[in-house]
């Protein structure tokens, strides 16, 4: 992966652990973190109920912690586009791996967002610990 890439995502293999084990693995940390699970969307069954095959399994967890979510809101509202926090457990080339885009390189596109830079490194730090965690 590009330097320009790992600025923008937090990404790691998922040592030992295979898709769905991941995938649990990522929740339980989630919720130890003080974070909840707002949805999971999982795309492989979605994109095969639309009628495409899509060799690759690939869940998506939405995840927020209300505290965190009201801080940034209340400083800027125009944030709502980016929240709530997405962490992916998805396979590429064989391998289980886990990603996000960071919150502060997702903050830097908000006019404004400096202002909320505290929170933002304080929820990447959180949702990273949570990412190794499920590894």
């Amino acid at each position: 992966m590009g330097s320009r890439a790992k600025r923008w995502t937090g990404q790691a293999p998922a040592s030992g652990a295979r898709g769905e084990t991941a995938a649990r693995d990522l929740e339980a940390a989630v919720k130890r973190n003080k974070f909840g699970v707002l949805h999971v969307h999982d795309l492989q069954k979605t994109l095969k109920e639309k009628g495409v095959d899509f060799p690759n399994a690939c869940k998506i967890l939405e995840v927020c912690n209300p505290q965190r979510a009201v801080q940034v809101l209340t400083g800027n509202m125009g944030m709502n586009l980016a929240l709530p926090c997405r962490i992916s457990v998805y396979q590429e080339g064989g391998r289980t791996k886990i990603g996000m885009i960071r919150p502060t390189a997702l903050l830097a596109l908000f006019p404004g967002g400096t202002d909320l830079r505290t929170v933002a490194e304080d929820v990447e730090r959180e949702t990273m610990r949570m990412i190794d965690e499920a590894r």
